[in-house]
């Protein structure tokens, strides 16, 4: 090899050696720095800056600007003009390669602190109030949800909240007064939160510092009563405490009393809803009881013998109710009752006058009852409403037709349950519009041959629907096995067979058709 070849090869092996740079695990002389404005974690390697004025220039350099220049010119002649050149050949293209792959190489990339699989954080707290990203500085936090110390704001009042208790409803955050206030079950008697119950010793002790919270019982749960069918809600002591009850629709009288309910005499009182359709009297009660008949006439069940109806306090009906052997009476009070048997009655004879909340001027006659036929008369309990007292009618006059009709020896479940079928069925003609009714397979077997009802002349109010809705609710849910049970089995076998049929089978067999 000659001198000037093996110099150029020992040239060339240093310049890559320069150009490629350190080898790994190599320290490097360059020093990262921090760009300037940049955020946390942003490292950069700064490329160093190049002086304005150059240094002066050795032979070294010199030597080394030719070594590069000369591969270079050769790089860029064409393939023909480099072959002739021979051995350096070989080590110019290595030397040319080396160059064109160091001005293609940045080696200023910035640092990533972050491996390439995982995302560089952003905020990812939301607030729970404005929805708007939480940055830094301080903030709430509660069961995951997160907020602005200025949207920390009760959901009822849109005050702050400062006090270190506090409820959480879902996202939404309350004052805990705003929260019972809002949330938490009144009573509808006395309108405070619903009262506890009256706790022994030990219990009372462990929750005496609990004043004005709703109340729980021994197993940590509100106790309350409610009405299953106008759901009133009401503490349980109102049910020891002597809080006036509607002997009609079972409400409860609100306190403060405003306005009392109408106090009947006998110890029962009717509120105001009620009292606006109460009967009060015989003479008063005589339509009502026609139109039952032509009910009955219509569902084609005549009744030949006139029946008497009587409207009498609670202390005659009771009386009467103890002489009458037949038949089971339903508890816990009668409100009616077909007699049999001769007796002497008391009836009320002239409607009285309201006089504060209590009735005034009641005048009352004996009237002796003389046995013609299988029914002597049917007694109705006084100052009932009126879908009420012609309910009570119907089921009362299904008895006297079933003994006139020669229905012997009936079971009570048997007996009572066709009454309430008619009882219920009456009602259900009272309130419901006659498409509806028709419709019904309880009907009779011709539709046309249904009288004009109340509800049809557009005579039933409201009110007086929702009543008729109840007084229907408590015969389809009566727990009784006479009136409750019987009456459920008898109105499947009508609503399958039909009225007549059931009929017709129950004076063949006693019971009812499966």
């Amino acid at each position: 090899m000659s001198p000037r070849t093996e110099r150029r090869s020992g040239l060339m092996k240093w310049l890559c050696r320069f150009l490629k740079g350190p080898k790994p695990g190599e320290p490097s002389r360059r020093r990262p720095q921090v760009a300037a404005g940049e955020g946390e974690g942003a490292l950069w390697h700064q490329r160093p800056a190049r002086p304005k004025i150059d240094p002066p220039r050795n032979e070294n350099e010199e030597l080394v600007d030719r070594a590069i220049a000369e591969p270079l010119a050769e790089a860029v002649k064409p393939p023909r003009e480099k072959t002739h050149r021979g051995e350096d050949s070989n080590d110019d293209e290595d030397l040319t390669r080396a160059v064109q792959d160091s001005l293609n190489m940045n080696p200023y990339t910035p640092y990533n602190p972050y491996p390439p699989s995982q995302a560089q954080p952003i905020g990812h707290r939301v607030c729970g109030g404005c929805k708007h990203e939480i940055g830094r500085g301080h903030y709430l936090s509660c069961m995951g949800i997160y907020w602005h110390p200025q949207c920390f704001r009760c959901r009822s009042c849109g005050h702050l909240i400062r006090e270190t208790e506090f409820t959480l409803l879902g996202t939404d955050s309350y004052h805990k007064l705003c929260y019972k206030e809002l949330h938490h079950p009144k009573c509808d008697v006395c309108l405070q939160f619903v009262r506890p119950r009256v706790l022994g010793k030990p219990e009372r002790s462990a929750l005496q510092t609990v004043i004005n919270c709703i109340p729980t019982n021994g197993s940590g749960l509100i106790e309350y009563r409610a009405h299953p069918f106008w759901g009133q809600k009401y503490c349980p002591s109102h049910e020891r405490d002597r809080t006036p009850r509607c002997c009609s629709c079972e409400k409860m009288e609100v306190q403060p009393r405003n306005t009392k309910y109408m106090s009947l005499g006998d110890g029962r009182g009717l509120c105001m809803e009620c009292l606006g359709s109460a009967v009060m009297d015989t003479s008063e009660c005589q339509p009502l009881y026609h139109s039952i008949r032509d009910y009955y006439e219509g569902m084609d069940m005549r009744l030949d013998q006139q029946i008497p109806v009587l409207l009498v306090e609670r202390q005659a009906l009771n009386e009467a109710m103890e002489g009458e052997s037949k038949g089971p009476h339903h508890m816990p009070e009668t409100r009616g009752l077909c007699l049999s048997e001769e007796r002497t009655v008391s009836s009320i004879l002239r409607r009285p006058r309201i006089g504060g909340n209590r009735l005034l001027g009641m005048r009352t006659r004996p009237q002796k009852l003389t046995r013609r036929c299988e029914v002597t008369a049917i007694l109705v309990l006084y100052g009932l409403p009126r879908l009420l007292t012609g309910s009570i009618l119907a089921h009362e006059l299904m008895h006297g037709w079933l003994r006139l009709k020669g229905y012997r020896n009936l079971n009570a479940e048997v007996e009572e349950g066709i009454c309430q079928v008619m009882s219920y069925l009456w009602l259900e003609s009272e309130i419901l519009p006659s498409s509806s009714r028709h419709a019904q397979p309880s009907s009779s077997s011709s539709s046309s041959s249904y009288p004009a009802t109340s509800s049809e002349k557009g005579g039933i109010s409201h009110t007086g629907k929702k009543l008729g809705e109840f007084f229907m609710h408590q015969i389809a849910n009566d727990t009784s096995t006479a009136y409750g049970d019987g009456f459920r089995t008898a109105y499947a076998a009508v609503n399958k067979y039909g009225l007549r049929q059931t009929l017709s089978h129950i004076r063949l067999t006693g019971g009812f058709p499966v």
